[in-house]
């Protein structure tokens, strides 16, 4: 096995191939895209690859519900000290080829650890990480993809396959830092579907498809008299001449409101735990826009050394609730800057600082809100609290000082404004806004 640095291999396990004609998140802190690091089987062609991806985070500001550290991804909001078994990924693939010509291929990706256990059961703002399982099992992706001969060739992907919005993705050895941003809270994390792509030439791809809806395995609907609700995916992504640069747009159309099979089939897809059940509202018909927009770019005057990035993501969820007098209306809209430099071979830093805001808390707001508390509060996603907003910094420290063996080490501060939590059957600010001090530590092996 050609040894390779760790951070280029972690790149290969990126959640989109070449094939794909679109450039890949994952591998966006380098322009190299290794292709030779995996375990081949004894059917040609047919390769393995993964990591196991290992940590210790520590948050600072107390226990109990005095801190706002979920606002964070579920996994990084232990109080005090944690170890964690972040996932053990695993990646089967046998790839499309360069060729243009009729073939087929497929890819299947599982996670097992505390990663796995909220992809599984994802909420965000859902309250503190105070029940891992290390042994949740998580089908990321399974797909059948399929290429037809047609102009530069035509790909289609059919089956689960991830999200086609965001900077960030679910392998975090990939993404510039260990935490995960809070756009990447509001992002969908997969679909079920038909996903089609084509290139029109080196610097132009596009994508459309069809789907369940975000998070989904079952109709994007919650409302059984709405029919059978879809998700329509559209990217377009334009590529700099040499490579050095792309920039990506994504939307996202939900016929109906999102069916998020992962929770039960009564929460939107996007909402936060503060979103009511179903039997509290009755039937749900609304509809979801998505707008996502991504860029990077490695100037040339750096010599590859310089990574520049960008992440901004606009939604609303708009419609009615049959127990409701008031429409439901919520839109949210966040921006984030990354940045990473290279000093040598063994050793870079990345920053990385966000905002995220809402015009009301159906998506964020109360913050580790119980959805089984019965007061108005609790039963209203759209209560407006003047804006809801959230902020966070973010700077890591990678060493790679053996081969296909990644160190890193982190720190986060996060605030925000107009948070509430519920508490004693009212929703009361409970020290919410910050700040929310992390530090962290985390361990990769690819192969």
């Amino acid at each position: 096995m050609k040894k390779i640095l760790p951070l280029l291999v972690t790149c290969a396990l990126s959640s989109f191939s070449w094939a794909d004609g679109a450039p890949d998140a994952s591998a966006h802190d380098t322009k190299k895209m290794v292709q030779n690091n995996f375990v081949e089987t004894a059917q040609k062609g047919i390769k393995l690859s993964g990591y196991v991806d290992a940590g210790y985070s520590y948050n600072f500001t107390g226990s109990g519900n005095n801190s706002m550290v979920c606002t964070r991804y579920a996994t990084d909001t232990a109080q005090r000290g944690d170890f964690n078994l972040y996932a053990v990924k695993l990646a089967l693939e046998k790839a499309l080829t360069s060729e243009n010509k009729a073939q087929a291929g497929f890819r299947t990706d599982v996670m097992i650890g505390e990663d796995a256990s909220y992809f599984i059961n994802r909420t965000p703002n859902a309250g503190f990480n105070t029940n891992n399982n290390s042994n949740s099992l998580f089908l990321e992706q399974a797909y059948a993809s399929i290429r037809a001969p047609v102009g530069n060739g035509w790909d289609f992907k059919a089956g689960k396959f991830v999200s086609t919005m965001g900077y960030e993705v679910m392998e975090r050895p990939a993404n510039m830092n260990t935490t995960y941003g809070i756009l990447f809270n509001v992002m969908p994390l997969y679909y079920t579907g038909v996903l089609s792509s084509y290139r029109f030439d080196d610097n132009l791809d596009g994508k459309l498809g069809v789907v369940n809806g975000s998070n989904s395995d079952n109709n994007t609907t919650l409302n059984p008299n709405a029919g059978d609700g879809v998700a329509l995916l559209a990217s377009l992504n334009v590529t700099a001449p040499g490579g050095n640069a792309n920039w990506s747009n994504n939307f996202q159309y939900s016929s109906a409101y999102d069916n998020n099979t992962s929770t039960g089939s009564t929460y939107s897809s996007l909402t936060s735990s503060s979103q009511p059940a179903r039997a509290n509202n009755g039937n749900i018909s609304a509809y979801m826009l998505l707008y996502n927009s991504w860029g990077n770019w490695a100037p040339k005057f750096a010599n590859d050394k310089l990574l520049l990035a960008f992440n901004t993501v606009f939604g609303n969820i708009s419609g009615s609730a049959e127990s409701r007098t008031s429409n439901i209306n919520t839109h949210w809209y966040g921006a984030g800057a990354y940045a990473k430099y290279q000093f040598n071979d063994w050793f870079s830093l990345s920053s990385r600082g966000e905002y995220l805001g809402s015009n009301n808390d159906g998506v964020i707001g109360y913050v580790g809100a119980s959805t089984t508390t019965n007061t108005p509060e609790a039963n209203n996603p759209t209560r407006h609290v003047t804006g809801v907003n959230l902020w966070e910094y973010t700077l890591t420290a990678g060493f790679n000082v053996i081969d296909n063996l990644l160190l890193r080490a982190e720190y986060r501060l996060d605030w925000g404004s107009n948070l509430y939590q519920v508490q004693s059957g009212a929703a009361q600010p409970e020290g919410q806004n910050g700040p929310a001090h992390y530090a962290g530590a985390e361990v990769v092996y690819s192969f």
